[in-house]
């Protein structure tokens, strides 16, 4: 799960990270008694799921109320459409008024999940700000990376090698190494998958702060944050996400013609790497899981048409605990009850009843070819052009 960048601050501001002076706010009128109370001179962002927002747009420097006003007015009801929403854009209904700092140095610092190191993995950057991804592309090597052992967690000389590797003065050596230490604490305590601070600033006056924040909780720990659920904005997710969210489905959508349904994300995952041998693009990723019955998999089918890229479904099943005869009586259910005209689907089934689940395709109105394999499947899907 995502949360806003105000929201993100919150809870890092309680975990003892300093974070410049500010508060959200809904309406222009809002926005301007919080400038005031800034002193006037602020700056006025747009809360969004979405990085980018200053490259486009959506971060406004304002020296007065008024203007703090009209910037609200002028994002508030708005999408803002940066390179990671899609043209389509992501709906702005807050904005985050915060003071405006004489900025020295920005930098980046992130914590995240890695599965190669087996554990947390620290990095950070001299060059922060709107530009990191740039970095990471074309000179890694001004990247720090520091894995975290899980048992140990992060030990002081981490938190001390942070400091000298983002070369901080001698008086900010120590407050740097315990924010490092108190962020990882931030991280374990809420479950996080990835905390972000980009820009980390030092001010001219000696300050750093996180200027900000970007934080994701594991959706599957959920459970032990029910205070954090409210924090769930819907309207920031793609709408069919969000839809297969409410069946438990794991879906999400992609740029290209090809429907795919699996049951397994490593399945998923080899069923896309297919498309793409066909000379195609998949239109999603989607995991109906294992439990699925025949309603999951009908709403599973429903979710990928309701793209209207998608131009032809492959469903590749692997039935164990999912049974194929399961899957098929799902698919026509489906198609029954769609109102668009169905798109040919290359099928593959093995395991559990695959034979039934084959025989009721093959006697049904669909356009239906069913394959034996993963190669033949990708020529399948590239005659279908």
């Amino acid at each position: 799960m995502k949360v806003h960048e105000y929201q993100a601050k919150e809870i890092l501001s309680k975990g003892g990270i300093p974070v410049p002076k500010g508060m959200v706010a809904k309406t222009p009128e809002e926005a301007a008694a919080v400038a005031k109370e800034l002193g006037g001179r602020s700056v006025v962002k747009a809360q969004v799921h979405a990085g980018g927002r200053g490259k486009a747009g959506g971060i406004k420097i304002v020296s007065t109320p008024d203007e703090a006003a009209t910037a609200a007015k002028e994002l508030i009801g708005t999408k803002l459409v940066t390179f990671q929403t899609g043209p389509e854009g992501v709906p702005i209904r807050s904005v985050l008024v915060e003071e405006a700092l004489e900025v020295d140095r920005e930098l980046y610092v992130g914590m995240v999940i890695d599965g190669a190191a087996q554990g947390v993995v620290v990095m950070v950057s001299e060059a922060g700000g709107m530009d990191i991804e740039e970095v990471a592309e074309e000179t890694p090597e001004r990247i720090i990376r520091i894995p975290i052992d899980p048992v140990l967690g992060l030990i002081p000389y981490q938190g001390r090698k942070v400091a000298y590797g983002l070369n901080m003065t001698a008086d900010q050596i120590r407050p740097v190494s315990s924010m490092m230490s108190k962020l990882y604490d931030v991280f374990l305590d809420n479950d996080c998958s990835l905390v972000e601070i980009n820009p980390l600033v030092v001010t001219k006056d000696g300050r750093v702060l996180a200027a900000d924040a970007k934080l994701n909780i594991d959706d599957d720990a959920m459970f032990r944050h029910r205070n954090l659920q409210e924090l769930h904005d819907p309207e920031q997710e793609d709408e069919l996400e969000a839809e297969a969210g409410k069946y438990g489905i794991s879906y999400v959508k992609l740029d290209g013609d090809v429907g795919c349904m699996v049951n397994g994300a490593g399945l998923a995952m080899a069923t896309m790497d297919v498309t793409f041998a066909a000379g195609t693009m998949p239109a999603n990723f989607l995991d109906v899981g294992g439990g699925a019955d025949e309603e999951k998999v009908a709403q599973a089918l429903k979710i990928i048409l309701s793209d209207h890229n998608v131009s032809k479904v492959l469903i590749n099943i692997f039935g164990g605990i999912l049974r194929c005869d399961v899957v098929a009586r799902g698919a026509l259910m489906a198609a029954e009850a769609a109102n668009v005209k169905m798109p040919p689907m290359v099928v593959r089934m093995l395991g559990t009843n695959a034979e039934e689940g084959r025989k009721l395709l093959e006697e049904s109105d669909l356009n239906v070819t069913l394959v034996g394999d993963l190669g033949q499947a990708a020529q399948a899907i590239k005659a279908l052009g």
